[in-house]
């Protein structure tokens, strides 16, 4: 099958000014104007009118929890929940459609509610008539539990228990672990479906999804692989974050699971909002330093043997102590089989929240990818944000420093880490062009070449993620406005209206202004998503 796309904007290296593209089977044959597109509507199958949209290569959405995703898909969302008391209502009402059922209830924010604190367990046992209640804060490092998930985990007066039923630590693991212990096969190959398809309606060609013995299981991590080995959705590299430290144990650890990497949510800390991300200096508002998952030399044994096994390390790390502690460890790893063998298994980090200068040029040194999730400076970033009122404003500022670490030479892949933030690729990249502080800001070109090339690359894949002959046909169409105008020479060309990116061929990415809509999906030239907004010309 082949088919002629015409009349639109095609976001390409080949050319410019590309309005039209030819795809023939799984591969991009032809990009070019209109003027040669009409020689090639007669030897296609099929001629597809864009009507001034504009083609772009899917994006990579470079962290992904793609089961929990679509188990928060199903799921009862307090995200938008104005108060404690309509989450609780919420919780009751679908405690009585789910007839005893457990109920996940997820992505709550305390901050946000006039009453300023977490429910509790026993308002969770009386919204849900004594049943299971899982409820995870929206960071998903720490959670609210019921009565009855409290005593089936045995969660109940283990490290990070506390009376009320929030549970963090050791307590949360074992809490997350019960729940998700109930569901079956059949659940769980919903929930990667519904994710996946979530994922190709936003423009998503590969996801990475990152599973760890403490978050999901091996049958969970297999499901997911198995559903991009499919064709009829994203794509999947998968991360397993256990430690090792020996290279048998990574090459066999590796091959069990199917993993691209040992990487991904192997924590070195927690998180900001749930005050467990390690910090050097304590919390503004409690004094902690947060939890230090990992020393620095586990982090050198991992890193060692994995750079000698030829697979890539990686890490969970938000806190700027956590960050000392995966530098050293790296550090120590390059002293002891040599920086060009860490080097060449090319390891990344998640997240990546509070490096500094010394610290962002050791990684730069030792070929680190930075995995970063822009849309958290976005809700929780500035002088009034999340993170200010965690540590105050002066290392809230100072967080997801994007412009840093690529002016540094750090190889960027964005993500979502969904479902904390849901599926939203140009929310990512406007997050990075409007970054709450000024001097983090980075081009919407920076930003887009991070969420398609930079995506491949944090995977090892330095050919795939553009728009060329020869390539996947992966590309996603959308809707965007008025941005498609004519030229002098008649030719249609393309120029960003965000004054602040000057990118042709990108759209306006201000604060306010209405963001590309998803018109159709194609991944390998099969089409995994389409809006029918697009006719045969």
């Amino acid at each position: 099958m082949s088919t002629l796309y015409r009349g639109g904007f095609v976001y390409s290296p080949v050319d410019p000014f590309a309005t039209a593209m030819v795809v023939t089977g799984h591969e991009i044959a032809w990009i070019g104007g209109e003027e040669a597109a009409a020689g090639h509507a007669d030897a296609v199958d099929e001629v597809v009118d864009l009507d001034g949209a504009l083609v772009t290569p899917t994006f990579v959405d470079a962290h992904v929890h793609t089961s929990m995703t679509g188990l928060s898909l199903e799921g009862v969302d307090l995200s938008d929940a104005l108060s404690l008391a309509e989450a609780l209502s919420r919780i009751e009402t679908a405690a009585r459609a789910r007839q005893g059922r457990p109920v996940y209830a997820h992505s709550w924010d305390e901050r946000a509610w006039p009453e300023g604190r977490a429910a509790t367990s026993a308002e969770l046992d009386r919204a849900s008539y004594g049943g299971v209640v899982y409820m995870p804060r929206i960071d998903a490092h720490s959670a609210v539990v019921s009565s009855a998930l409290a005593v089936a985990s045995g969660a109940r007066g283990r490290d990070g228990w506390h009376e009320s039923g929030l549970v963090l630590r050791e307590a949360h693991h074992l809490a997350r672990e019960a729940f998700h212990a109930g569901i079956t096969a059949a659940d769980r190959s919903r929930h990667v479906d519904l994710a996946l398809k979530a994922a190709a309606e936003a423009g998503i060609g590969l996801v990475h999804e990152h599973g760890a013995p403490h978050l999901s299981s091996a049958e969970d991590l297999a499901t997911v692989i198995a559903a991009g080995d499919r064709g009829d959705g994203p794509q999947v590299m998968a991360y397993w974050g256990e430690l090792v430290e020996d290279e048998q144990a990574a090459r066999d650890l590796v091959a069990r699971h199917g993993a691209r990497g040992l990487a991904g949510d192997l924590c070195a800390d927690g998180s900001v909002g749930s005050r467990t991300a390690r910090v050097r200096r304590p919390y503004a508002d409690e004094d902690t330093h947060g939890c230090a998952y990992l020393s620095v030399e586990q982090v050198r044994d991992h890193v060692s043997a994995c750079s000698l096994a030829g697979v890539q390390a990686g890490f969970h790390v938000i806190g700027d102590a956590a960050v000392e502690t995966v530098v050293a460890g790296l550090r120590a790893a390059a002293d002891r089989v040599g920086a060009d063998v860490v080097r060449r298994a090319r390891h990344r980090l998640e997240h990546l929240e509070m490096p500094d200068a010394d610290a962002i040029a050791a990684l730069v040194d030792l070929g680190v990818h930075g995995s970063v999730q822009p849309a958290f400076d976005a809700a929780w970033g500035g002088e009034a944000g999340m993170y200010a009122a965690r540590l105050g404003a002066e290392r809230a500022l100072a967080m997801n420093p994007v412009a840093s670490m690529a002016a540094a030479g750090m190889s960027l892949a964005l993500g979502s880490d969904t479902p904390v933030t849901p599926f939203a690729p140009w929310e990512a990249i406007r997050a990075c062009v409007n970054h709450h502080n000024p001097e983090q800001r980075i081009s919407a070109r920076s930003a887009f070449l991070a969420h398609t090339r930079g995506g491949w690359r944090a995977g090892g894949v330095d050919d795939r993620g553009y728009l060329d002959l020869g390539q996947p046909a992966s590309f996603a169409i959308w809707s965007v406005g008025d941005l498609v105008v004519q030229a002098p020479d008649d030719r249609i060309q393309t120029w960003s209206t965000d004054p602040r990116s000057g990118t042709p061929g990108l759209p306006d990415l201000s604060p306010g202004a209405d963001l590309p809509v998803t018109l159709r999906t194609v991944i390998r030239g099969r089409t995994v998503f389409d809006a029918g907004a697009l006719t045969p010309a």
